[in-house]
């Protein structure tokens, strides 16, 4: 005999909500993927023909992808087309499938030079993402795994991808950024911050004495995508107990060297009259 089954789920509001909304992520995917190849621009009609779906439901769905940038709306026809949004995505896929390929030999070289852990990070939002790591006996146990994050104004690759933001999405992150803290060494102060990453940017590295960890400094360097933008960084991570500020900087030039062989293995060329000085 078997067990009576419990139609408990098909009344659970809870239970019907979470439906409704993988239904509409589905949805909202298949869309997308209706702008693939030479369809450049839809309608609210043909949207709807395409999903099978009421116009009311395939309008909601335009108009909450536009309102994310996935989608922008031509004012003049009513047509939609993809986004600025979908644009960026495309671009980080393509920079990042290709990061890992071109970055862990040039990682394995600085980490043979320098006899420290070596690291690749990339920005996401407030916070660094490492996505590449070259560990030594000294350092092994001083980090989480790939992927793991960090507030970014607590790191020297953070504050680096900060500093070479486009002002406008830097003072977007800055605006109302409760700073937070993870030693006595890290800043709290917005002003500061500000100033930091002007020297940074300038300077074209960044370093980190204690700020992440008390017992840990770092010296970063971005790394350039085919057109200059930054779109990561690379980092030499050292215990501080035989460092002071002034030594650590001895490891920038081979940093800022690594950061430029990567970028160039990533199709960057810098201007002629380019120079960093460490």
């Amino acid at each position: 005999m078997q067990p009576e089954r419990s139609d408990s789920a098909s009344t659970d509001p809870t239970v019907h909500r979470h439906h409704s909304s993988l239904s509409s992520v589905a949805s909202a995917a298949r869309l997308l993927k209706e702008f693939a190849g030479d369809r450049q621009e839809m309608g609210v009609t043909e949207a709807a023909r395409r999903l099978g779906l009421g116009k009311s439901t395939a309008h909601r769905l335009l108009n909450t992808l536009t309102e994310e940038r996935l989608l922008e709306r031509d004012p003049r026809t009513g047509a939609y087309r993809l986004g600025l949004a979908m644009y960026v995505l495309g671009r980080s896929v393509s920079t990042y499938s290709v990061l890992h390929e071109v970055c862990v030999p040039v990682m394995d070289q600085l980490r043979a030079a320098t006899k420290a852990a070596v690291q690749v990070s990339v920005l996401d939002g407030r916070e660094v993402v490492y996505v590449e790591r070259r560990e030594t006996a000294a350092t092994l146990r001083m980090f989480g795994r790939i992927g793991h994050r960090f507030e970014a104004n607590c790191t020297g690759s953070g504050k680096l991808l900060l500093a070479f933001l486009p002002v406008e999405q830097l003072d977007v992150l800055l605006d109302g950024w409760d700073l937070a803290t993870r030693t006595e060494q890290s800043v709290a102060d917005p002003a500061v911050l500000r100033a930091q990453l002007a020297e940074i940017r300038e300077r074209g590295w960044a370093e980190n004495f204690s700020e992440t960890e008390s017992e840990v400094g770092s010296v970063a360097a971005p790394i350039h995508d085919a057109d200059g933008a930054v779109v990561a960084a690379i980092s030499v991570v050292v215990p501080t107990e035989d460092l002071t500020r002034d030594s650590l900087k001895r490891y920038s030039r081979p940093c800022m060297d690594a950061a430029a062989a990567i970028s160039r293995r990533l199709g960057y060329r810098p201007p002629t009259n380019e120079r960093q000085q460490p």
